[in-house]
């Protein structure tokens, strides 16, 4: 959809597409392309953000924990750049974006939770993950499409991924209101073409605003 949104939208002005994920997707396949390392470097990070997808888990460890907030750090890096673009007045269209309402990096919140049993080490980090996702969570974007689905159809569609995965995500995702940000809910359900031309209709509704901070 991101593909074929910036295809239309780029017929109407300046429009760019970031994609705001972490290690699975496109930067898993960046990385993948380092040389020398680069295989071997994908694989361990995805291990290791693997290991820190589920907050009901236990973290594995201090040098996991600091894996993980150096991913955070990169997507802070990655939404100032996108707010850069927006503030010179290129449309962009976020493949996922960050939020701080639920901790977990499989809803793009804060990959680190406070536990009881945490070193001062960890603390710190907990604290500092939770400032960076509020502070990303000030940039409201002008519009969030909400892609609704139900587990069996995602499941069809994507079979490499896991179904508990997919109803964890399907459960917790509508609960997420990007801090006050105006979204469209879209029936992920129906033929492609039609929730294309949703999608578009609601851009088209929404006035042409960049991405603003709340205060």
């Amino acid at each position: 959809m991101t593909a074929d949104l910036l295809l239309h939208l780029r017929r109407q002005g300046a429009v760019e597409r970031r994609y705001m994920g972490l290690i699975s997707g496109e930067m898993g396949d960046k990385i993948k392309y380092l040389p020398f390392i680069g295989v071997w470097l994908e694989r361990y990070l995805a291990d290791k953000a693997a290991r820190a997808q589920d907050i009901r888990k236990t973290l594995p460890g201090t040098g996991t924990a600091l894996i993980m907030h150096l991913l955070s750090w990169w997507r802070v890096l990655q939404l100032r750049r996108l707010v850069k673009l927006s503030r010179r007045g290129v449309r962009v269209i976020a493949d996922r974006y960050p939020q701080a309402e639920i901790p977990g990096f499989r809803y793009d919140g804060p990959g680190l939770v406070a536990d009881p049993g945490n070193g001062w080490l960890l603390r710190k980090l907990v604290v500092r993950e939770q400032q960076l996702y509020a502070q990303m969570a000030e940039y409201r974007p002008a519009l969030v499409l909400r892609l609704n689905i139900d587990p069996e159809t995602a499941h069809a569609r994507k079979p490499d991924h896991s179904m508990a995965e997919l109803q964890d995500k399907i459960s917790v995702m509508p609960h997420l209101n990007y801090n006050g940000a105006k979204i469209c809910e879209l029936d992920a359900r129906l033929p492609y073409p039609d929730v294309l031309n949703a999608a578009l209709h609601a851009i088209d509704s929404a006035l042409g605003t960049t991405c603003t901070r709340t205060h």
